[in-house]
């Protein structure tokens, strides 16, 4: 072939393929580079396979699981909830309870029906009733909240979600505590509540407990000072850390105070 044809046979062919763009789309480009520096393209730098993402669940999907009986109480007063299991086993609890018996019942024999249904209310909505609207709660119909009611239910669900590892539910809980109003009495049966059924060491909810009742102790205790009182025996640890949070307070205070600036003059003129 002469030159000539060989530059025609190269010109038809340059003029009949399609464009190319040499630089391709700049996020193609992105990701061909980062598959590259991450594992040398599919089969990863050791020729391994790429990890398996697992596919994402749907409400669907956890309402499709099977359905799990759980025993509230125990003799003739016990109560059968159901729901379904893998919401359930958002409970670490739940779920070794489940694989431990084989069965699909769990019982809860020392528990509160409310703070049960409570739990599950949660896992089907994420709140539980009385729900949170700014800085209050919603008003619970036919009962007064100076009581002391609504301090307790919030109290049971906060230790069992303890129990049954949600660490959401129990930070829900506590949250709910210290939006409620509630009277002396009332104040007095969550505090026996909290230092009957939590570790001495659960600070987040018997702290505020303490500082409670040691900024308002000297009103308080004369609406209800005999249950203060019995409280003060029935659980000295209560007593005790009422006691060194006035003590602090005092000696905050105190060093407050000298840290304050000093007068010049060492008396008054009136001395």
């Amino acid at each position: 072939m002469s030159d000539a044809e060989a530059s025609g046979s190269l010109e038809a062919t340059s003029r009949d393929a399609p464009d190319v763009e040499m630089g391709g789309d700049d996020a193609e480009v992105d990701e061909g580079l980062a598959a590259l520096e991450e594992g040398e393209g599919e089969g990863g730098e050791n020729g391994e396979e790429p990890e398996e993402i697992a596919p994402r669940l749907t409400f669907v999907d956890f309402l499709q699981s099977p359905i799990v009986e759980l025993t509230v109480g125990t003799g003739p007063s016990a109560t059968t909830l159901t729901a379904h299991q893998m919401l359930l086993e958002q409970s670490d609890f739940v779920k070794t309870s489940l694989a431990a018996s084989g069965s699909r019942q769990v019982s809860f024999p020392d528990e509160d029906i409310d703070s049960v249904g409570a739990f599950l209310q949660y896992l089907y909505t994420g709140e539980y009733f009385p729900k949170k609207v700014a800085d209050t709660l919603e008003s619970v119909p036919g009962q007064a909240q100076d009581g002391g009611e609504e301090l307790l239910r919030h109290g049971r669900v906060y230790t069992l979600a303890e129990k049954l590892g949600m660490t959401p539910l129990k930070q829900l809980a506590h949250s709910k505590v210290h939006r409620v109003d509630s009277s002396a009495k009332g104040e007095i049966a969550y505090a026996r509540y909290v230092y009957a059924n939590t570790p001495k060491d659960d600070e987040a909810i018997r702290r505020p407990i303490a500082s409670f009742w040691g900024q308002r102790s000297h009103v308080l205790r004369h609406e209800a000072e005999d249950e203060f009182r019995r409280l003060c025996i029935e659980y000295p640890e209560f007593g005790f850390d009422v006691l060194s949070y006035v003590l602090d307070a005092r000696e905050r205070k105190k060093e407050h105070a000298d840290d304050a600036p000093k007068s010049g003059r060492k008396r008054a003129r009136n001395q």
